[in-house]
């Protein structure tokens, strides 16, 4: 594989990142749409939405690992291709009457992202030199949630002009089946072992060799990514608080797509300016994270209107980007190249595992109050910001020489 001269955005940066925009064009309508489809036409409460997200996200923290560790065993690409081919499964919920039906849909389909996410990573950290990495994975995330932004708008569109749920699903196979055949064209090596293992970019003194003060850090990465999970609830959660609230579905679909917009935008910024580092993630990832939860439910019980939730949005939004975009830079920068895959199967299944305990904590706290609920994420996320932070004081002497 050979980088292009334009530099970092090169063909296979923009083939990826673009197999990304195409698959958050299908199923973020999808997820956007389920809680609203589930609640509101199959009759289902609400905490039956959070049970149907956390049996996804639990499992699908051992699909993620998984498919890691297949893609280093393998080969990355082949194994991102499969997964990103079976989140069409997402795409049949709208067609089932039954409730349990729906639900296996949607938690196949996560799963199958789940698997595939890890090998995407590394196709893409591989694509680029470790100095140009943020900017890759900003531009990945920006015109990842820049689908599903566009996702939310014809998703918002078409149920105002009365279209069911079922055929707007279904019209959902046709973005994930063009990002699959986008990530089938890419040409970065898919193992370790055929890969352009470039020294004067190395992780670590060797692809197969830990660095302690690496290993502390990326260990802190995971625990933070856990904590930030247990805080990041399927934002189906904000969309029913403001459908309810505001007494529009309009309104709380048009929240999701402000939560992606924002999201895009930052990412992209994130690449190019917020520092590389744990502090960087941590007091502009973590943090705005925990300051928009805390926002949406004291706007609940205030009754402070739909302009504070969507600012409340716009911290979520922008907790995010940074958060997608300085992660996995960080994981593949930490992490020997020999299981890099094992490496982002970690941060997936660390975030996978944290969603499927937050999403049924917060669908129980929820009967007890939308407040409750959110000021538990709130706490959960600073936290996280408490544990990044601490590995990064405590590694302070270790770190003097190493560059991280």
């Amino acid at each position: 594989m050979v980088l292009s001269k334009s530099g970092w955005l090169n063909k296979e940066v923009i083939s990826i990142s673009f197999s990304a925009f195409f698959a958050d064009l299908g199923y973020q309508a999808v997820m956007a749409g389920f809680p609203v489809f589930l609640v509101l036409v199959l009759k289902a409460p609400v905490w039956v939405f959070g049970l149907a997200m956390g049996i996804a996200y639990g499992p699908g923290a051992l699909f993620g690992l998984i498919g890691g560790i297949l893609g280093d065993k393998l080969d990355h690409k082949r194994v991102s291709t499969f997964g990103n081919s079976l989140i069409g499964f997402l795409s049949m919920s709208g067609i089932a009457s039954v409730l349990w039906i729906a639900i296996l849909f949607i938690v196949l389909g996560w799963w199958a992202r789940n698997f595939r996410t890890p090998s995407r990573r590394v196709l893409l950290a591989r694509a680029v030199s470790e100095d140009d990495r943020s900017k890759a994975f900003g531009f990945l995330h920006a015109l990842d949630v820049g689908g599903g932004m566009l996702a939310g708008i014809y998703l918002v569109l078409l149920v105002a002009f009365g279209v069911s749920f079922s055929k707007i699903f279904l019209i959902t196979l046709i973005p994930i089946a063009i990002s699959t055949a986008l990530l089938a064209s890419v040409r970065v090596n898919g193992t370790a072992e055929n890969s352009d293992y470039d020294s004067s970019h190395a992780s670590v003194k060797s692809p197969n060799e830990w660095v302690p003060v690496r290993r502390t850090l990326f260990r802190a990465i995971l625990v933070a990514t856990l904590l930030y999970g247990l805080s990041s609830y399927s934002f189906g959660f904000p969309i029913l608080t403001v459908s309810q609230k505001i007494h529009s579905s309009t309104a709380g679909l048009a929240a999701f797509i402000v939560f992606l917009g924002v999201s895009s935008v930052v990412g992209l910024l994130a690449g190019r300016y917020v520092p590389n580092n744990s502090v960087g993630l941590s007091l502009f990832g973590f943090l705005p994270a925990a300051v928009g939860s805390e926002l949406i439910g004291i706007s609940y019980v205030f009754g402070l209107g739909l302009w504070v939730y969507y600012l409340a949005v716009c911290f979520l939004g922008a907790g995010l980007g940074v958060i997608e975009t300085i992660e996995p830079t960080l994981v593949a920068k930490y992490v020997p190249e020999a299981i890099a895959g094992k490496g982002m199967g970690y941060l997936t299944g660390s975030r996978s595992l944290g969603l499927f305990l937050g999403n049924i904590l917060l669908g129980a706290l929820y009967l007890a109050g939308p407040f409750i609920a959110y000021t538990y994420a709130t706490a959960s996320a600073v936290c996280a910001v408490f544990v990044l932070l601490s590995a990064w004081l405590y590694t302070a002497s270790e770190r003097t020489g190493t560059p991280v």
